[in-house]
């Protein structure tokens, strides 16, 4: 044996920022301004909760729910778990009390660290969860008179006051469980994904590589994506390692005061949904000459397909690069990335050549295998053209999910992922849909990702929204939602001509149907499952089949 076998444990990577970076900047948005700690003040107070947490009976492998925003505690609460050996538990503060009761019951946290101003949400589940035997409420300014009837309430402060600033991390196993993340839920109750310290020491490396996201320590990185969301993205693990300046918007997530903070903290690298993009987009239009993005370099954008037209945007306008990522909680998330130059033989293509590309969800992450299957499970070819199943797997892929295997959602080792897309000669990944969210039409599929970006690049469209609605002659046939941008107007008549220039007359629209919001999923994506059932409780019925009744 010629090397050491160090276990691949995140202890060993998160106090790194600390030591190298220790009076780096960490930034929390508050109500009136920010509150800023440095990076070896923030790792100290980490060490102290984890004192505090063993002090209170918190042993190796206990779950610790965290119902908080982006802010410096839950990125203490992570440090902590993760050094101590603790389960880090990201609970998702929009879920319905329902489905949080579930979890928390599901995971058996045995205690939770709360945001004040979150804590009416979490008073909800009074009495109802009987796992946890400790609330630890963290305050911000405004929310220190604080009460509560939840089990054993302590102020954080108070908690952590007086502990030791150094905690000997235990040596564990590194396929030790660090953090647990569950679905939300879209059909049936959530699913529970729990991370490893090898997976997650993986996926950090992994997403800080020049051709991922490129995470520098020179970076000012502001993680929109909650951090309640697939662990943040990685970006809390990288930024900890990293020692990278770090911009945390707390709950304050309007575009207005996310481009203001992003202004004032000279954001370099930033993350979140397209729904958040497109709102940024529409606030900087409005007032172009009143936001110096001049540090903004580029965003990252996941969790749903950002429209072609919105990447194109942000490079003609502002020089930023949107890199296009796909994955899932299941996938840690990151699996596939879309960056504007992806290798050498790209650097003589024009711009319109190279957008292409970015508009596509990317090539693969090393480490990772990723194919397109049948319904036989047999690999279909990457021509660009053939649809299959995306299965994927790898060193940071769910295996199985917690305390629920569900081996139906895995084959031979793989993850089924319920995408179903392509992949193009080069090897790029191209998603077609969610498979529940594909319009069958005559034994046809038809997409309802393509539609919405080409509705979307349509002057006057802000948002799209097409799903299915039930046809006895076809199948089905796709109805388009659309939000229209402040004053403009789109006729009916305008969209289907629009969408004709790119679709066949079989894939268009039979509908058109102005609506004020879509709504969103916890997670920020379009919540395709309401639209339908909002559709289907006023009784829609499409066009031709109202001529006919």
């Amino acid at each position: 044996m010629a090397m050491q076998h160090t276990p691949l444990l995140m202890a060993n990577i998160l106090d790194r920022g600390a030591k190298v970076a220790p009076n780096e900047e960490i930034v929390t948005a508050t109500a009136d301004g920010v509150r800023k700690q440095s990076y070896l003040e923030t790792r100290n107070r980490s060490h102290q909760l984890a004192h505090a947490l063993r002090d209170s009976g918190i042993e190796v492998g206990d779950r610790i729910g965290t119902f908080m925003w982006n802010g410096s505690r839950h990125l203490e609460a992570y440090h902590a778990c993760a050094g101590m050996g603790a389960v880090l538990h990201t609970l998702n503060i929009r879920l319905s009390d329902r489905d949080l009761e579930y979890i928390i019951g599901h995971a058996q946290d045995k205690a939770i660290i709360v945001d004040a101003d979150a804590l009416p949400l979490l008073e909800q589940l009074k009495g109802r969860m009987p796992s946890v035997e400790r609330v630890i409420v963290a305050t911000e300014e405004g929310f220190e008179g604080w009460d509560t009837g939840l089990p054993s309430p302590v102020d954080y402060e108070e908690f952590i006051s007086g502990k030791p600033t150094e905690y000997n991390w235990p040596i564990l196993d590194e396929n030790s469980p660090l953090g647990l993340c569950y679905t939300s839920g879209t059909t049936g109750n959530p699913k529970g994904v729990e991370y490893e310290h090898r997976s997650q020491y993986l996926h950090t490396m992994a997403m800080c590589m020049t051709d991922s996201m490129g995470l520098s320590a020179t970076d000012t990185v502001c993680g929109i994506v909650p951090m309640f969301h697939a662990m943040g993205w990685g970006i809390p693990w990288a930024a900890l390692m990293l020692g990278c300046k770090q911009v945390l918007p707390h709950r304050f997530m309007d575009p207005a005061r996310l481009l203001q903070l992003m202004v004032d903290e000279g954001v370099t690298l930033s993350a979140g949904v397209p729904t958040i993009w497109q709102g940024v987009k529409g606030l900087y239009e409005a007032n172009p000459s009143g936001y110096d993005l001049s540090n903004l370099s580029r965003l990252t954008c996941g969790g749903s397909a950002p429209p072609p037209s919105l990447i194109r945007w942000y490079w003609d306008q502002l020089g930023v690069e949107m890199i296009q990522g796909w994955g899932m909680t299941e996938t840690s998330p990151l699996a596939t990335l879309s960056r504007k130059v992806m290798k050498r033989s790209q650097l003589g293509l024009d711009e319109d050549q190279l957008f292409e590309n970015v508009a596509k969800a990317g090539q693969l992450m090393p480490g990772l295998e990723l194919d397109i299957f049948d319904e036989n499970f047999e690999k279909v070819p990457h021509d660009g053209e053939t649809v299959g199943e995306i299965l994927i797997r790898g060193p940071w892929i769910c295996s199985e999910y917690y305390n629920d295997p569900q081996p139906e959602k895995f084959h031979d080792g793989w993850l089924i992922t319920g995408d179903v897309g392509k992949i193009d000669p080069e090897e790029y990944l191209i998603i077609s849909d969610r498979s529940k969210d594909l319009v069958k039409t005559g034994g046809e599929w038809i997409s309802s990702v393509d539609l919405e970006n080409h509705i979307v690049s349509l002057k006057g469209v802000a948002q799209a929204c097409v799903v299915a609605q039930p046809h006895p002659k076809w199948d089905e046939r796709p109805v388009a939602l659309i939000v229209l941008e402040a004053g403009k107007e789109v006729s009916k008549e305008e969209v289907i001509t629009h969408c004709s220039k790119a679709f066949a007359k079989w894939q268009l629209p039979d509908d058109v149907l102005y609506i004020d919001e879509i709504p969103l999923t916890s997670t920020g994506k379009m919540d395709k499952k309401i639209v339908r059932a909002d559709l289907d409780a006023k009784g829609y019925v499409l066009p031709d089949l109202q001529q006919k009744a």
